[in-house]
């Protein structure tokens, strides 16, 4: 298979700029000439693997940001393009892929303008808090550097006196906080999983909590006391107009803590890379559930130590999202909205407990390795109303080889060709289609019936 050519120059010339630097000092700095980093950087020449070695290097740049494509792609921008606000202009595919080489920062500009006036809510309506919560999150690209430094000492104090994390932290807010920990009944406490009594001094959690449950529910609380610091500046930060949101994203970062505080970076990432991303050894190891162990996946994005940039999401048996965390993998599918029913992952909740692993392959031309696990929320007793979410997890194919999941799996080979949901998948000939993509003149003829029951007009 040839490999295709990564022409990067636009994105070249940004971090240059960026990083005040003239060409010839840049091309020093990388050890080649240039002549040779000016046709880079107009595109006339790739960028090869070593030199990608030294930007990183030399640079603490990213390489997955070259293969960032503008806009997300042509198949991304077409379906921008396919609102009938534009359908006068007749945009065909070589008028796009013209203007994604010649200029790619004009249509990076193009798509996030779009993205922005399509998605703005009108004046009247109230600003909705969980996505403004996620905007914050995914501009740190879930990895917040301070919680985790500060988390990993913790930890490391934390185990110089117990092995056991869950009584080391009970110790702590004895000891140091004046708060004791009490395990309450269901009967006690039938509403609730989790209470703080300040008058009794007593952090109050329910019997219904398994183990990992109870040691980030204590874990939890101490990040409230001792990373105040450090989530108030990150609070103050984030600048949010409305008391929910700001609560949200509170209560999100102190979460944050407590996972690092149950999965230290450096020993997590250690283990990652020593078991392929074994999640269900991560669990034994770790003392942590899979949702958990999924979350922190996603965060690990350390200069100079980063994971695989994995996306997770949170959904239910009617394909609605609760959680959607990109983190550094810029994945389509962290922004799926109703889900598609040819994705082996809405398959989980009829192989409950068992890990659904599934190649895909997006329009665009994106292949991605996916894992899909059911989930049991804490506080389910039995004759109560159910509830089961399907954890999914994903990382580009390219990027795979290594993970305990993948073995025996071609990552080359034939994918299940997947959509973003109907109104955004563009894909014809679709037997499972429902409606047909935005902006798309729905066609019906009388004397020809196709695979699809709803044909649309193309390009």
């Amino acid at each position: 298979m040839v490999e295709a050519k990564l022409l990067a120059g636009h994105k070249l010339r940004r971090l240059r700029r960026r990083a005040g630097l003239t060409q010839a000092a840049m091309a020093e700095a990388l050890e080649i000439s240039p002549s040779y980093l000016n046709l880079i950087e107009r595109n006339q020449r790739p960028v090869s693997a070593a030199l990608i070695v030294a930007l990183a290097e030399k640079f603490d740049f990213d390489p997955r940001a070259l293969a960032a494509e503008p806009g997300g792609g042509e198949a991304a921008l077409r379906r921008r393009l396919a609102d009938p606000l534009f359908a006068d202009l007749e945009i065909d595919r070589a008028d796009l892929a013209e203007w994604l080489a010649a200029a790619p920062a004009g249509a990076e500009a193009f798509a996030r303008a779009y993205d922005r006036l399509a998605g703005a809510a009108p004046a009247a309506a109230p600003a909705d808090p969980i996505a403004r919560v996620r905007t914050e999150i995914e501009r740190w690209r879930g990895h917040f550097a301070d919680l985790d430094a500060a988390a990993e000492a913790l930890a490391d104090e934390l185990r110089l006196g117990a092995a056991d994390l869950y009584g080391a932290v009970a110790e702590r807010l004895r000891v140091k906080h004046q708060l004791s920990l009490r395990i309450l009944p269901v009967e006690v406490m039938p509403e609730a999983l989790r209470r703080l009594d300040l008058h009794a001094r007593q952090l109050q959690l329910s019997e219904l909590l398994d183990p990992a449950s109870r040691a980030f529910a204590a874990a939890y609380q101490l990040a409230l006391i001792e990373a105040r610091g450090e989530i108030d500046a990150l609070a103050r930060g984030a600048g949010f107009s409305d008391r929910a949101a700001e609560r949200l994203y509170r209560r999100h970062l102190a979460s944050y803590f407590a996972a690092a505080l149950m999965m230290p970076y450096a020993r997590f990432l250690r283990a990652c890379e020593a078991t392929g991303y074994d999640i269900e050894l991560l669990q034994r190891r770790f003392g942590a559930g899979f949702e958990q162990v999924a979350h922190r996946l996603t965060t690990l994005q350390r200069v100079g130590a980063r994971g695989l940039p994995f996306f997770m999401l949170r959904l239910d048996r009617a394909g609605q999202v609760s959680k959607r965390f990109a983190g550094a993998s810029a994945a389509p599918l962290a922004e799926i909205d109703g889900g598609c029913p040819l994705w082996a992952v809405h398959g989980a909740f009829e192989k409950r407990g068992a890990l659904v692993v599934q190649l895909v392959a997006l329009e665009e031309g994106g292949r991605w390795l996916t894992m899909a696990r059911t989930v049991t929320p804490q506080g389910r007793r039995y004759g109560g109303q159910p509830a089961e979410f399907a954890v999914v997890l994903g990382v580009a194919a390219e990027l795979a080889a290594g993970l305990a999941v993948a073995r025996g799996i071609d990552l080359r080979g034939e994918a299940a060709p997947i959509g973003l949901g109907c109104r955004r998948c563009l894909r014809a000939a679709c037997p499972q289609r429902s409606l047909p993509p935005m902006g798309r003149a729905l066609l019906v003829r009388e004397q020809e019936r196709g695979l699809s029951p709803l044909d649309f007009a193309g390009d």
